[in-house]
């Protein structure tokens, strides 16, 4: 298996057998998932004792919980006696965790605390044993409150693996005034049938909103600006035009940047011009004032100079920093996967600017959204076309030409309709799938 998976990645193109086989899809849960670094919450989710979310690594179920030392952990969902699943709710707060089977009950950090009926088991049954325990992930490190952990128990640290993408974290956090960010205003979670790549692949893909969005961005431009509004629906609004943006603008004014792991960023070449246009929104000019009254006009400054769009950390996670959202990929099946959307707020800025961000999300990643829906309808026509009888190999060729270096270890496309972060991906996904390990960004 391992010579045959060297031969679907070819220079410019993927077999299209990556996409649709199940025993491949298993062997990325092995290879990939059982030891990649994988986002699995936020710190903000788990501010207290006893705070716990539910998550995954992979397609197995895991608690993210901050136990009774105020420590983090992350643990498997599943109780020791008879492998149920042990925690139900998505979230919560407890002093413990039991199990409704036969009541097996565990300490936050995963240890077994009581077992009813305990003399009737064997006299070599250890209660003690670390293995009779709702059992740690071997790694979880976290980054700016940003939680990963791994199934493999070494590798590169969660910063040698994030390499670069550290400043699309710093990113995020860096616009709060007060320097923290909490995750809020609940989730939203969709399904659709196809590969999990098939997200990540599509999230830099500047080529494709002319034709995906094509009736979202129709509405945005019938709009007229005169309608009322309470000024949150106008950002999706402008995002929604700005989607239909002739090519000559993704081609000169949006870039896409790779680095080592898989990991990706598309977004915008600095423009001044940018920055001063915003200041004419009055509840901009307020979260300017927010900013500079807590880091400084320099430093306000070159936060505000930032401008990237989606970045993605290979293989499970894609964030847009400007818009405070965050969306985490969880593969069920070779062509079945659920995406839970999260957003932020920024401590210390103006509230009516998260309710403009649940607004954004509502309107463009909303599970009846006019935007998510058509990427949405394009991942399940995918799924089905590559199940066909038709082309056996999927041209991701585009910019291969022209790609070029990047300063920071990495490389970009000549310009953003480049298919480069998908080749950069595929090729973590070879590495992976071969050796199980990821590249050390420092490589």
């Amino acid at each position: 298996m391992m010579q045959d998976l060297s031969r679907f990645v070819q220079p410019g193109r993927v077999h299209r057998q990556i996409y649709t086989d199940p025993a491949i899809f298993e062997l990325e849960m092995q290879r990939i998932f059982g030891v990649a670094w994988i986002y699995v919450g936020h710190e903000s989710q788990v501010k207290q004792p006893g705070d716990y979310v539910r998550s995954f690594i992979g397609r197995k179920p895991v608690v993210l919980v901050r136990d009774e030392e105020g420590q983090i952990r992350v643990i498997h969902n599943q109780c020791a006696h008879r492998g149920s699943m042990v925690v139900a709710n998505d979230k919560g707060n407890a002093g413990e965790f039991q199990c409704c089977y036969h009541g097996w009950t565990y300490h936050l950090d995963g240890r077994l605390k009581a077992v009813p009926l305990q003399h009737g088991y064997p006299r070599d049954f250890d209660p003690k044993n670390p293995r009779t325990a709702m059992v740690q992930a071997p790694r979880v490190a976290s980054y700016r409150g940003f939680v990963f952990a791994s199934e493999a128990p070494d590798g590169p640290s969660l910063e040698d693996f994030l390499g670069y993408m550290t400043t699309s974290l710093d990113d995020m956090v860096d616009r709060a005034p007060e320097g923290e960010i909490e995750a809020a205003g609940g989730v939203f979670r969709h399904a659709y049938d196809g590969n999990w790549k098939l997200y990540l692949e599509n999230l830099c893909d500047a080529a494709h909103p002319w034709f995906t969005h094509r009736s979202s961005i129709d509405a945005a431009q019938r709009q007229s600006d005169d309608a009322f509004s309470d000024g949150s629906g106008e950002i999706a609004i402008r995002q929604m035009r700005q989607n239909g943006a002739p090519y000559s603008f993704w081609e000169s004014q949006v870039g896409i940047w790779t680095y080592p792991n898989g990991h990706s960023y598309l977004g915008d070449y600095h423009d001044d011009a940018k920055l001063v246009a915003a200041l004419k929104d009055p509840l901009f000019r307020q979260y300017i004032a927010a900013l500079e009254g807590k880091k400084g006009k320099q430093e306000t400054r070159r936060i505000l100079e930032v401008r990237r769009w989606n970045s993605n950390v290979y293989p499970n996670l894609s964030f847009m920093s400007q818009f405070q959202q965050l969306r985490v990929v969880h593969p069920l099946a070779v062509d079945r996967t659920v995406v839970c959307t999260y957003n932020f707020r920024l401590k210390g800025a103006p509230e009516q600017l998260f309710r403009n961000t649940i607004s954004f999300a509502n309107t463009v990643n909303g599970t009846g959204s006019l935007v998510l829906t058509d990427d949405l309808e394009i991942y399940n026509r995918i799924g089905m076309g590559l199940s066909s009888a038709g082309a056996e190999w999927i041209e991701v060729g585009r910019g291969l030409q022209s790609d070029l270096p990047d300063a920071h270890g990495g490389r970009r496309g000549a310009n953003s309709t480049s298919e480069i972060y998908i080749r950069n991906m595929l090729d973590a996904w070879l590495r992976y799938m071969s050796n199980g390990r990821a590249q050390s960004a420092l490589q």
